[in-house]
Protein backbone atom coordinates (compact mmCIF):
# COMPACT_ATOMS: atom_id res chain seq x y z
CA UNK A 1 0.00 0.00 0.00
CA UNK A 2 1.32 3.46 -0.92
CA UNK A 3 0.19 7.01 -0.32
CA UNK A 4 -0.19 9.65 -3.01
CA UNK A 5 2.62 12.04 -3.86
CA UNK A 6 0.38 14.85 -2.66
CA UNK A 7 -0.08 13.31 0.78
CA UNK A 8 3.63 12.63 1.15
CA UNK A 9 4.57 16.17 0.08
CA UNK A 10 2.42 17.97 2.64
CA UNK A 11 4.03 18.89 5.94
CA UNK A 12 2.30 18.60 9.32
CA UNK A 13 1.32 21.90 10.90
CA UNK A 14 3.97 22.95 13.44
CA UNK A 15 1.43 25.09 15.30
CA UNK A 16 -1.05 22.24 15.72
CA UNK A 17 1.75 19.83 16.56
CA UNK A 18 3.25 22.01 19.29
CA UNK A 19 -0.19 22.85 20.68
CA UNK A 20 -1.04 19.14 20.84
CA UNK A 21 2.30 18.39 22.54
CA UNK A 22 1.71 21.14 25.10
CA UNK A 23 -1.78 19.82 25.87
CA UNK A 24 -0.40 16.32 26.28
CA UNK A 25 2.19 17.57 28.77
CA UNK A 26 -0.56 19.40 30.64
CA UNK A 27 -2.60 16.18 30.82
CA UNK A 28 0.45 14.50 32.31
CA UNK A 29 0.36 17.08 35.09
CA UNK A 30 3.11 19.37 33.84
CA UNK A 31 2.82 23.13 34.08
CA UNK A 32 2.95 24.39 30.48
CA UNK A 33 2.12 27.87 29.20
CA UNK A 34 0.84 27.92 25.62
CA UNK A 35 1.91 30.81 23.39
CA UNK A 36 1.55 28.83 20.17
CA UNK A 37 -2.08 28.74 19.05
CA UNK A 38 -3.50 31.45 16.80
CA UNK A 39 -6.88 31.51 18.49
CA UNK A 40 -8.51 34.39 20.40
CA UNK A 41 -9.04 33.57 24.05
CA UNK A 42 -12.28 35.56 24.13
CA UNK A 43 -15.66 33.83 24.06
CA UNK A 44 -17.95 34.23 21.06
CA UNK A 45 -20.19 37.27 21.72
CA UNK A 46 -23.51 36.37 23.31
CA UNK A 47 -25.75 37.73 20.55
CA UNK A 48 -24.03 35.39 18.09
CA UNK A 49 -24.56 32.39 20.36
CA UNK A 50 -28.19 33.48 20.79
CA UNK A 51 -28.60 33.43 17.01
CA UNK A 52 -27.31 29.84 16.94
CA UNK A 53 -29.80 28.84 19.64
CA UNK A 54 -32.64 30.43 17.69
CA UNK A 55 -31.49 28.66 14.55
CA UNK A 56 -31.78 25.32 16.32
CA UNK A 57 -35.27 26.16 17.51
CA UNK A 58 -36.30 27.31 14.05
CA UNK A 59 -35.09 24.11 12.41
CA UNK A 60 -32.07 25.41 10.49
CA UNK A 61 -30.59 21.92 10.61
CA UNK A 62 -30.75 20.84 6.97
CA UNK A 63 -28.47 21.06 3.97
CA UNK A 64 -27.89 24.51 2.52
CA UNK A 65 -26.41 25.42 -0.87
CA UNK A 66 -22.75 24.35 -0.94
CA UNK A 67 -21.59 27.95 -1.41
CA UNK A 68 -23.62 29.22 1.55
CA UNK A 69 -27.13 30.42 2.22
CA UNK A 70 -28.40 33.29 0.04
CA UNK A 71 -28.89 35.39 3.18
CA UNK A 72 -25.32 34.96 4.37
CA UNK A 73 -23.83 35.58 0.94
CA UNK A 74 -25.90 38.76 0.68
CA UNK A 75 -24.73 39.89 4.13
CA UNK A 76 -21.11 39.29 3.14
CA UNK A 77 -21.57 41.32 -0.05
CA UNK A 78 -23.07 44.14 2.04
CA UNK A 79 -20.20 43.96 4.53
CA UNK A 80 -17.62 44.15 1.74
CA UNK A 81 -19.33 47.18 0.19
CA UNK A 82 -19.76 48.94 3.54
CA UNK A 83 -16.36 48.28 5.10
CA UNK A 84 -14.05 47.61 2.17
CA UNK A 85 -15.53 49.57 -0.75
CA UNK A 86 -15.72 46.28 -2.64
CA UNK A 87 -18.94 46.08 -4.64
CA UNK A 88 -20.14 42.63 -5.64
CA UNK A 89 -23.30 40.56 -5.93
CA UNK A 90 -24.11 37.65 -3.60
CA UNK A 91 -23.37 35.37 -6.56
CA UNK A 92 -19.76 36.58 -6.43
CA UNK A 93 -19.37 35.19 -2.88
CA UNK A 94 -18.58 31.66 -1.72
CA UNK A 95 -18.82 30.52 1.91
CA UNK A 96 -16.81 27.56 3.20
CA UNK A 97 -15.88 25.65 6.35
CA UNK A 98 -13.35 28.24 7.49
CA UNK A 99 -11.14 30.65 5.57
CA UNK A 100 -8.57 27.85 5.34
CA UNK A 101 -10.97 25.68 3.34
CA UNK A 102 -11.96 28.62 1.15
CA UNK A 103 -8.28 29.09 0.31
CA UNK A 104 -8.03 25.37 -0.41
CA UNK A 105 -10.95 25.73 -2.85
CA UNK A 106 -9.11 28.56 -4.60
CA UNK A 107 -5.92 26.57 -5.10
CA UNK A 108 -7.87 23.58 -6.37
CA UNK A 109 -9.84 25.79 -8.78
CA UNK A 110 -6.94 27.90 -10.08
CA UNK A 111 -3.68 25.93 -9.91
CA UNK A 112 -2.59 23.09 -12.19
CA UNK A 113 0.44 20.80 -12.29
CA UNK A 114 3.58 22.81 -12.95
CA UNK A 115 2.08 26.18 -12.04
CA UNK A 116 3.93 28.49 -9.66
CA UNK A 117 2.45 30.30 -6.67
CA UNK A 118 4.37 33.34 -5.43
CA UNK A 119 4.28 33.72 -1.64
CA UNK A 120 5.94 36.60 0.25
CA UNK A 121 7.58 35.18 3.36
CA UNK A 122 7.71 34.75 6.30
CA UNK A 123 4.22 33.40 5.71
CA UNK A 124 1.64 30.98 7.02
CA UNK A 125 2.97 27.63 5.81
CA UNK A 126 -0.43 26.41 4.63
CA UNK A 127 -0.30 28.59 1.51
CA UNK A 128 2.66 26.57 0.28
CA UNK A 129 1.18 23.20 1.19
CA UNK A 130 -2.12 24.03 -0.49
CA UNK A 131 -0.14 24.95 -3.60
CA UNK A 132 1.59 21.56 -3.50
CA UNK A 133 -1.73 19.75 -3.02
CA UNK A 134 -2.94 21.37 -6.24
CA UNK A 135 0.20 20.31 -8.10
CA UNK A 136 1.82 23.71 -7.96
CA UNK A 137 5.24 24.90 -6.85
CA UNK A 138 5.63 27.57 -4.15
CA UNK A 139 8.02 30.40 -5.01
CA UNK A 140 9.11 32.42 -1.97
CA UNK A 141 9.88 36.14 -1.92
CA UNK A 142 11.67 36.86 1.34
CA UNK A 143 10.66 40.03 3.19
CA UNK A 144 13.40 41.34 5.47
CA UNK A 145 13.06 42.29 9.11
CA UNK A 146 15.27 45.30 8.35
CA UNK A 147 12.46 46.57 6.08
CA UNK A 148 9.75 45.90 8.64
CA UNK A 149 8.82 42.77 6.66
CA UNK A 150 7.45 44.99 3.89
CA UNK A 151 7.23 43.32 0.47
CA UNK A 152 9.84 44.59 -1.99
CA UNK A 153 7.95 45.19 -5.28
CA UNK A 154 11.12 44.65 -7.34
CA UNK A 155 11.68 41.23 -5.77
CA UNK A 156 8.04 40.37 -6.33
CA UNK A 157 8.25 41.28 -10.00
CA UNK A 158 11.46 39.28 -10.42
CA UNK A 159 9.76 36.19 -8.96
CA UNK A 160 6.90 36.26 -11.47
CA UNK A 161 7.43 34.06 -14.54
CA UNK A 162 5.18 32.85 -17.38
CA UNK A 163 4.36 29.88 -15.13
CA UNK A 164 3.11 32.05 -12.26
CA UNK A 165 -0.56 31.26 -11.67
CA UNK A 166 -1.15 33.08 -8.38
CA UNK A 167 0.30 35.62 -5.96
CA UNK A 168 -0.73 35.49 -2.29
CA UNK A 169 -0.85 38.58 -0.06
CA UNK A 170 -1.61 38.55 3.67
CA UNK A 171 -1.93 41.72 5.72
CA UNK A 172 -1.93 41.93 8.69
CA UNK A 173 0.46 39.02 8.50
CA UNK A 174 0.74 35.67 10.17
CA UNK A 175 3.44 35.25 11.54
CA UNK A 176 5.08 38.68 11.57
CA UNK A 177 2.16 41.00 12.31
CA UNK A 178 3.38 43.20 9.44
CA UNK A 179 0.84 45.51 7.81
CA UNK A 180 1.05 46.64 4.20
CA UNK A 181 0.67 50.41 3.96
CA UNK A 182 -1.36 51.93 1.11
CA UNK A 183 1.92 53.16 -0.39
CA UNK A 184 3.44 49.68 -0.28
CA UNK A 185 0.25 48.18 -1.76
CA UNK A 186 0.32 50.71 -4.59
CA UNK A 187 3.90 49.74 -5.40
CA UNK A 188 2.93 46.05 -5.31
CA UNK A 189 0.07 46.79 -7.69
CA UNK A 190 2.49 48.43 -10.12
CA UNK A 191 4.70 45.34 -9.93
CA UNK A 192 1.72 43.20 -10.90
CA UNK A 193 0.88 45.28 -13.98
CA UNK A 194 1.30 43.39 -17.22
CA UNK A 195 1.05 39.99 -15.53
CA UNK A 196 -1.92 37.65 -15.71
CA UNK A 197 -1.66 35.80 -12.40
CA UNK A 198 -4.51 35.46 -9.96
CA UNK A 199 -4.10 37.55 -6.81
CA UNK A 200 -5.31 36.34 -3.42
CA UNK A 201 -5.57 38.84 -0.60
CA UNK A 202 -6.04 37.06 2.74
CA UNK A 203 -7.71 39.62 5.01
CA UNK A 204 -8.55 37.35 7.95
CA UNK A 205 -6.84 39.72 10.45
CA UNK A 206 -8.49 42.80 8.95
CA UNK A 207 -10.02 43.98 12.25
CA UNK A 208 -6.86 43.42 14.28
CA UNK A 209 -4.77 46.38 13.15
CA UNK A 210 -3.21 48.73 15.70
CA UNK A 211 -2.25 52.34 16.11
CA UNK A 212 -5.61 53.61 14.86
CA UNK A 213 -4.73 52.90 11.23
CA UNK A 214 -7.51 52.06 8.81
CA UNK A 215 -7.36 48.74 7.01
CA UNK A 216 -6.46 48.67 3.31
CA UNK A 217 -6.09 45.83 0.87
CA UNK A 218 -4.81 45.75 -2.69
CA UNK A 219 -8.13 46.63 -4.31
CA UNK A 220 -8.47 49.80 -2.24
CA UNK A 221 -5.45 51.22 -4.06
CA UNK A 222 -5.72 49.33 -7.37
CA UNK A 223 -9.39 48.61 -8.18
CA UNK A 224 -8.36 47.85 -11.76
CA UNK A 225 -7.07 44.47 -10.49
CA UNK A 226 -10.54 43.36 -9.37
CA UNK A 227 -11.06 41.07 -12.37
CA UNK A 228 -8.28 38.75 -11.18
CA UNK A 229 -8.34 39.22 -7.40
CA UNK A 230 -9.95 37.01 -4.77
CA UNK A 231 -10.66 38.60 -1.38
CA UNK A 232 -10.63 36.02 1.46
CA UNK A 233 -11.91 36.62 4.97
CA UNK A 234 -13.93 35.01 7.73
CA UNK A 235 -15.46 35.40 11.16
CA UNK A 236 -12.97 33.37 13.20
CA UNK A 237 -10.55 36.07 14.36
CA UNK A 238 -12.70 39.21 14.57
CA UNK A 239 -15.60 37.53 16.38
CA UNK A 240 -13.74 34.79 18.31
CA UNK A 241 -15.50 32.12 16.24
CA UNK A 242 -12.62 29.79 15.36
CA UNK A 243 -14.58 26.62 16.08
CA UNK A 244 -17.65 27.69 14.12
CA UNK A 245 -15.69 27.21 10.87
CA UNK A 246 -17.05 29.92 8.59
CA UNK A 247 -14.86 31.67 6.03
CA UNK A 248 -15.72 33.35 2.77
CA UNK A 249 -14.29 34.76 -0.42
CA UNK A 250 -15.46 37.21 -3.06
CA UNK A 251 -14.11 37.51 -6.56
CA UNK A 252 -14.71 36.99 -10.27
CA UNK A 253 -17.88 34.96 -10.70
CA UNK A 254 -16.29 32.28 -12.89
CA UNK A 255 -13.67 31.58 -10.23
CA UNK A 256 -16.16 31.65 -7.36
CA UNK A 257 -18.49 29.30 -9.23
CA UNK A 258 -15.65 26.86 -9.80
CA UNK A 259 -14.80 26.95 -6.10
CA UNK A 260 -18.45 26.23 -5.37
CA UNK A 261 -18.43 23.19 -7.66
CA UNK A 262 -15.43 21.79 -5.81
CA UNK A 263 -17.25 22.34 -2.52
CA UNK A 264 -20.23 20.48 -4.04
CA UNK A 265 -17.99 17.45 -4.40
CA UNK A 266 -16.06 17.67 -1.14
CA UNK A 267 -17.68 19.05 2.01
CA UNK A 268 -20.97 20.28 0.52
CA UNK A 269 -22.21 23.13 2.71
CA UNK A 270 -20.59 24.58 5.82
CA UNK A 271 -22.60 23.97 8.99
CA UNK A 272 -26.11 25.37 8.79
CA UNK A 273 -26.13 26.57 12.42
CA UNK A 274 -22.71 28.16 11.99
CA UNK A 275 -23.97 30.07 8.96
CA UNK A 276 -26.82 31.53 11.00
CA UNK A 277 -24.32 32.54 13.69
CA UNK A 278 -22.06 34.17 11.09
CA UNK A 279 -25.04 36.05 9.71
CA UNK A 280 -25.65 37.48 13.19
CA UNK A 281 -21.96 38.34 13.54
CA UNK A 282 -21.88 40.36 10.32
CA UNK A 283 -25.25 42.08 10.70
CA UNK A 284 -25.45 42.51 14.49
CA UNK A 285 -23.70 44.77 17.02
CA UNK A 286 -20.02 45.33 16.32
CA UNK A 287 -18.86 46.71 19.67
CA UNK A 288 -17.18 43.43 20.62
CA UNK A 289 -14.81 43.73 17.67
CA UNK A 290 -13.38 47.02 18.90
CA UNK A 291 -13.27 45.81 22.50
CA UNK A 292 -11.22 42.74 21.55
CA UNK A 293 -8.91 44.79 19.37
CA UNK A 294 -8.24 47.17 22.29
CA UNK A 295 -7.27 44.25 24.53
CA UNK A 296 -5.04 42.77 21.86
CA UNK A 297 -3.31 46.12 21.40
CA UNK A 298 -2.50 46.28 25.13
CA UNK A 299 -1.02 42.80 24.92
CA UNK A 300 0.92 43.78 21.80
CA UNK A 301 2.48 46.71 23.64
CA UNK A 302 3.35 44.43 26.58
CA UNK A 303 4.94 41.64 24.55
CA UNK A 304 6.88 44.17 22.46
CA UNK A 305 8.40 45.78 25.54
CA UNK A 306 9.18 42.44 27.20
CA UNK A 307 10.83 40.87 24.16
CA UNK A 308 12.91 43.95 23.44
CA UNK A 309 14.15 43.89 27.03
CA UNK A 310 15.62 40.39 26.59
CA UNK A 311 19.34 40.42 25.74
CA UNK A 312 20.03 39.44 22.14
CA UNK A 313 16.38 39.49 21.02
CA UNK A 314 15.39 41.72 18.10
CA UNK A 315 11.76 42.46 17.27
CA UNK A 316 9.87 44.30 14.55
CA UNK A 317 6.83 45.57 16.43
CA UNK A 318 3.71 43.90 15.03
CA UNK A 319 1.25 46.30 13.43
CA UNK A 320 -1.62 43.83 13.44
CA UNK A 321 -2.81 40.26 14.05
CA UNK A 322 -1.82 38.70 17.40
CA UNK A 323 1.67 37.38 16.84
CA UNK A 324 5.20 38.54 17.64
CA UNK A 325 8.01 37.15 15.49
CA UNK A 326 11.26 37.97 17.28
CA UNK A 327 14.71 37.29 15.86
CA UNK A 328 16.43 34.90 18.30
CA UNK A 329 19.18 33.81 15.94
CA UNK A 330 21.79 34.44 18.65
CA UNK A 331 20.27 31.53 20.59
CA UNK A 332 20.81 29.11 17.70
CA UNK A 333 24.56 29.64 18.07
CA UNK A 334 24.41 28.91 21.79
CA UNK A 335 24.50 25.50 23.42
CA UNK A 336 22.21 23.58 25.73
CA UNK A 337 23.55 20.73 27.85
CA UNK A 338 26.72 20.71 25.80
CA UNK A 339 25.09 20.63 22.37
CA UNK A 340 24.65 23.49 19.90
CA UNK A 341 21.00 24.56 19.61
CA UNK A 342 21.28 24.95 15.84
CA UNK A 343 17.66 25.40 14.72
CA UNK A 344 14.53 27.22 15.79
CA UNK A 345 12.77 23.85 16.06
CA UNK A 346 15.33 22.65 18.58
CA UNK A 347 15.07 25.91 20.51
CA UNK A 348 11.30 25.46 20.76
CA UNK A 349 11.78 21.90 22.01
CA UNK A 350 14.08 23.18 24.76
CA UNK A 351 11.65 25.92 25.76
CA UNK A 352 8.77 23.45 25.91
CA UNK A 353 10.43 20.49 27.57
CA UNK A 354 12.76 22.28 29.98
CA UNK A 355 11.03 25.60 30.63
CA UNK A 356 7.34 24.83 30.15
CA UNK A 357 6.43 27.32 27.43
CA UNK A 358 5.14 26.48 23.95
CA UNK A 359 6.15 28.73 21.03
CA UNK A 360 6.38 27.98 17.31
CA UNK A 361 9.65 27.71 15.33
CA UNK A 362 10.20 30.20 12.55
CA UNK A 363 11.60 27.78 9.95
CA UNK A 364 8.24 26.49 8.63
CA UNK A 365 7.27 30.11 7.94
CA UNK A 366 10.52 30.56 5.96
CA UNK A 367 11.83 32.52 8.92
CA UNK A 368 14.60 30.44 10.45
CA UNK A 369 16.24 32.27 13.33
CA UNK A 370 12.86 33.52 14.55
CA UNK A 371 10.11 32.08 16.72
CA UNK A 372 6.42 32.95 16.72
CA UNK A 373 4.66 33.84 19.95
CA UNK A 374 0.90 34.32 20.06
CA UNK A 375 -0.52 36.96 22.38
CA UNK A 376 -4.07 35.66 21.94
CA UNK A 377 -4.13 34.79 25.64
CA UNK A 378 -4.73 36.54 28.94
CA UNK A 379 -2.20 39.08 30.17
CA UNK A 380 -1.45 36.80 33.13
CA UNK A 381 -0.70 33.87 30.81
CA UNK A 382 1.36 36.10 28.54
CA UNK A 383 3.47 37.44 31.41
CA UNK A 384 4.07 33.95 32.77
CA UNK A 385 5.03 32.61 29.35
CA UNK A 386 7.41 35.48 28.64
CA UNK A 387 9.10 34.95 32.01
CA UNK A 388 9.80 31.38 30.90
CA UNK A 389 11.04 32.43 27.46
CA UNK A 390 13.41 34.90 29.12
CA UNK A 391 14.63 32.24 31.54
CA UNK A 392 15.15 29.73 28.73
CA UNK A 393 17.14 32.15 26.57
CA UNK A 394 19.23 33.29 29.53
CA UNK A 395 20.08 29.70 30.43
CA UNK A 396 21.69 28.98 27.07
CA UNK A 397 25.48 29.09 27.09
Amino acid sequence: MTLSRRALAVRPSPTLGITARAKQLQKEGKDVVGLAAGEPDFDTPEHIKDAARRALGEGHTKYTPSSGTPELRAAIASKLARENQYVCAPEDVVVGAGAKFVLYLFFQAAVDEGDEVVIPTPAWMTYADMSVLAGGTPVYVRCRAEDGFALDPAKLRAAITPRTRAVVLNSPSNPTGAVYTPENLAAVARALEGTNAWIVTDDIYEHLQYGGRAFSNLLNVAPELKARTLVVNGVSKAYAMTGWRIGYAAGPRELVAAMGRIADNSTSNPGSISQQAALAALTGPQESVGAMRAQFEKRKDFITARLRSMPGVKLVEPGGAFYAFPDVSFALEASHRGERVGTSARLCEILLNDFGVAVVPGAPFDGEGHVRLSFACSMETLAKGLDRVAAGLAALS
